[in-house]
C-alpha cells in the first residue's frame, strides 16, 4: 500500500530499469512510467509538450524523489523538475540508484543533480549502496537497504520555506 504520492525524476534511458525496481517496492505511489516509445512521442512533440507532461504529472504529488544515477545531473529535464519542485515548495529528496542492478550491471555514482539547479540548496541525498567483503557493490544488499529505508528517506525531504 502506497503511503505517499511522489513524482520520480530520473534519467530515462540509463536508469529506467533501476527506477522500475524502486517502484516495485510499493512504498510510494509515483506517476506512471512511460514506455520508451511513449516518451519518444512526447519528445517529438517538442519542449512545450515535455513541460506540459511534467507539469501535469507533478501537479498533485506531495514530494519529488530524484533517483540519482551516473548521468542524472547532466539531464536538463531533471534540472527543470528540481527547479519546478523548489519553486512550488514541494519537498525534494535524492536517492542514489547506481548500485541497483540493471541487466546485471551497476554504475559509478553520479554528481549531485541538486548542485546543477539554480537556487536549490540543502536537499538530502541518501545512498543505499552496500558492498561485499571485497569492495564490490552487492546489488541484493543495496536493494534490501533501499526497501528498508525508502519511506523514511522520503519523509526527510526538504522544501523551500519562503
Amino acid at each position: 500500500m502506497a503511503t505517499k504520492t511522489v513524482f520520480y525524476s530520473f534519467h530515462y534511458e540509463r536508469d529506467v530499469n533501476r527506477v522500475q525496481l524502486v517502484r516495485n517496492i510499493n512504498a510510494l505511489e509515483g506517476q506512471p512510467l512511460l514506455k520508451a516509445q511513449e516518451w519518444e512521442e512526447v519528445l517529438r512533440r517538442g519542449q512545450q509538450a515535455v513541460v506540459d507532461w511534467i507539469d501535469k504529472e507533478m501537479r498533485y504529488k506531495r514530494a519529488v524523489v530524484v533517483l540519482i544515477g551516473q548521468e542524472t545531473a547532466n539531464r536538463p529535464w531533471v534540472v527543470y523538475e528540481i527547479e519546478k519542485a523548489w519553486q512550488e515548495k514541494k519537498p525534494l529528496v535524492g536517492v542514489r540508484v547506481h548500485g541497483l542492478s540493471s541487466f546485471g550491471s551497476v554504475d559509478r555514482p553520479g554528481a549531485n543533480p541538486f548542485d546543477e539547479a539554480s537556487g536549490v540548496y540543502g536537499i538530502p541525498v541518501f545512498d543505499p549502496t552496500r558492498t561485499d567483503w571485497s569492495g564490490n557493490i552487492d546489488t541484493k544488499a543495496t536493494y534490501a537497504n533501499l526497501v528498508n529505508n525508502l519511506e523514511s528517506w522520503v519523509a526527510q525531504a526538504k522544501a523551500r520555506l519562503s
